[in-house]
């Protein structure tokens, strides 16, 4: 299954390092003439575990290209071009959610923004730091990006909320983003709420019983909702697991237009738990942060955050691959 993310994950990253390059190539031209981004680490012969090699490469995976300060302007930063040096950000997110566990990965994200805030110290003229203020977000929080993590956004945009070199405007944007990729974070208890299903019964989400429980928010009518739907209910494996009970799907509506939801709710499966938010709170008290419709989360049998707002073509071979 790692191979297969690591694919997919490689794959998106190049469609969106195509999407952020149109546009491009109309900046000032320089004598200077680009490098190649460093090479990625090789660990050491005496290190053996997959894991240790994996850290190793993330640990050291920025030293060459921020040990020295080269010429920048519109297309180059620090020497390299742009398209390369995005390209090399989206290699080293597949590493960080593909080989690392999510504690190493936070840590390893907070002690990159020090390294490169560290950097535009040294070299204010530098675009290291405009560059990557750019570049997390839209691979780490943009709500389209195949491989968006608000646990690995966190320790970033709440260092960008304080620094003297993030864009003052956006400051407030930032602690904002901060308390809500603080919410339901993976590792920590899901917040519970109240749903109501189509006849009119209330449950909670605590009250589902199962070893897992994918919570699913959804519309009535997305199409992105019923492709996800659809896979799910094809998928054998995944369907055996509802049916024996050992995966729950929670799909639950948090918006407002209750009578499409009713008309709608006929599609949905019978044995997943079908239900809409009645009191609002979900948006109106924020207790998850859900930007764009569908949203995925899994949380294990004690309801504790497993993935959080997960693409589906990540949620997918994780719930395949229970045993």
């Amino acid at each position: 299954m790692m191979k297969r993310l690591l694919t997919y994950s490689l794959t998106m990253i190049c469609a969106l390092v195509m999407v952020g390059c149109s546009g491009r190539g109309n900046g000032k031209s320089t004598a200077f003439q680009p490098h190649a981004f460093p090479p990625i680490p090789e660990p050491p012969a005496v290190i053996a575990e997959p894991q240790e090699k994996a850290e190793y490469v993330i640990s050291n995976y920025w030293n060459k290209f921020l040990s020295k300060a080269y010429p920048c302007d519109t297309n180059v930063v620090n020497g390299v071009l742009a398209d390369d040096l995005e390209k090399a950000f989206g290699t080293y997110v597949t590493f960080l959610e593909g080989t690392c566990p999510i504690d190493f990965a936070r840590k390893a994200m907070a002690g990159f923004f020090d390294r490169v805030e560290k950097f535009q110290a040294s070299d204010t003229s530098s675009n290291v730091f405009a560059f990557f203020e750019k570049m997390v977000p839209k691979y780490l929080y943009d709500p389209n990006s195949p491989v968006r993590n608000e646990d690995l956004y966190l320790p970033y945009v709440s260092r960008l909320a304080v620094s003297e070199y993030s864009d003052p405007d956006l400051k407030p944007s930032y602690s904002f983003e901060t308390q809500m990729c603080s919410l339901n974070m993976i590792g920590s208890p899901a917040a519970d709420f109240t749903f109501t299903d189509l006849s009119g019964r209330r449950h909670t989400l605590y009250s589902v019983k199962a070893e897992t429980t994918l919570l699913f928010f959804t519309n009535p009518g997305c199409p992105a909702c019923k492709e996800i739907m659809e896979s799910l209910t094809s998928d054998e494996e995944i369907a055996a697991l509802v049916t024996s009970g050992r995966l729950a799907v929670v799909n639950i509506y948090i918006d407002d237009e209750l009578d499409k939801w009713r008309e709608y709710a006929s599609v949905y499966p019978k044995n997943w738990y079908n239900g809409y938010d009645q009191s609002y709170i979900i948006r109106s008290d924020v207790t998850y942060n859900v930007r764009a419709i569908p949203s995925l989360y899994v949380l294990d049998s004690e309801k504790n955050v497993i993935m959080k707002d997960a693409p589906v073509e990540v949620v997918l071979p994780y719930l395949d691959n229970l045993k």
